[in-house]
């Protein structure tokens, strides 16, 4: 049932490599801003594990005080394209935790960031986001100068995708109506990508272990008047999810209890623009 998980409830540390995921270390040039919070009751589950929502909303704020913090003003916004977390471990309420974000790569329109959340115990959690630059007409906008100036020596170079890889929705998988709220909606005017990792904490409510890594992928945004609906698969190790609307595709995630290394993306897909 939703909202009764349990004390009890911890990521899986299965025997073998999968059971610890692979982090990003920070980069020895360029670039790493750093940032402190608390985690407050407003983050957790009633059993005080910090909430993915929670998390990437963590991770939205540091990736604004690092842009603020540098001065820069883009000529354009930035929409997630796709997000993958890993957890080692899960802070609890009251915990005092430290980020650490910087780029990871680039496209010609986008940029990858990495943000490594640490607590007492050492690194605890990683997120890396795919991050699109949309100008002010809606279509993607080449990074800039500026932006390579500033962020361009932490990525050492890399090029990395816009791709998006999760399955289409099993057509037998269960769903249910998913309804949104008026203060779901951001400046955008569309459902804030921190919003969709609530569906993810609806179905982890129903499961007795946490995941090593989970995944959200952005087909179009939340807009009024979407009537969205969350169906979800079933595994024993692993739990695929989407938000659909009508016959298509709002967003695609996975919770997987297992660490797994990513599938790679062919290198010929680097530079081509996000469908």
């Amino acid at each position: 049932m939703a909202g009764m998980e349990t004390s009890k409830v911890r990521p899986a540390t299965p025997p073998g490599a999968e059971a610890v995921p692979p982090f990003t270390p920070a980069p020895s040039r360029g670039r790493v801003y750093g940032t402190s919070r608390t985690v407050r009751a407003g983050d957790v589950t009633p059993a005080g594990r910090l909430r993915l929502d929670a998390f990437a909303r963590y991770l939205q704020e540091a990736a604004e005080d690092d842009v603020a913090d540098t001065g820069f003003q883009a000529p354009y916004g930035w929409l997630v394209r796709r997000c993958t977390v890993s957890a080692r471990g899960y802070p609890r309420l009251w915990d005092r935790v430290r980020l650490r974000t910087f780029c990871t790569g680039t496209g010609p329109r986008w940029a990858e960031r990495t943000t490594t959340l640490s607590g007492r115990d050492g690194d605890l959690m990683q997120a890396t986001a795919v991050w699109v630059a949309v100008a002010p007409d809606g279509r993607p906008a080449e990074l800039g100068p500026e932006f390579h100036r500033l962020y361009g020596e932490a990525t050492g170079g890399r090029r990395v995708s816009a791709r998006l890889t999760l399955p289409e929705p099993d057509p037998s998988a269960p769903g249910a109506e998913w309804p949104v709220r008026a203060s779901d909606f951001d400046q955008a005017g569309h459902v804030n990508n921190a919003v969709h990792w609530e569906a993810a904490e609806d179905l982890l409510a129903g499961l007795d272990w946490l995941p090593a890594c989970a995944q959200m992928e952005y087909h179009r945004p939340i807009m009024p008047g979407d009537t969205p609906r969350l169906v979800a698969g079933q595994g024993a190790d692993q739990v695929p999810f989407w938000l659909v609307n009508g016959g298509g595709r709002l967003a695609s995630g996975r919770l997987a209890r297992y660490a797994r290394p990513p599938s790679p993306v062919p290198r010929e897909d680097a530079d081509a623009d996000p469908a």
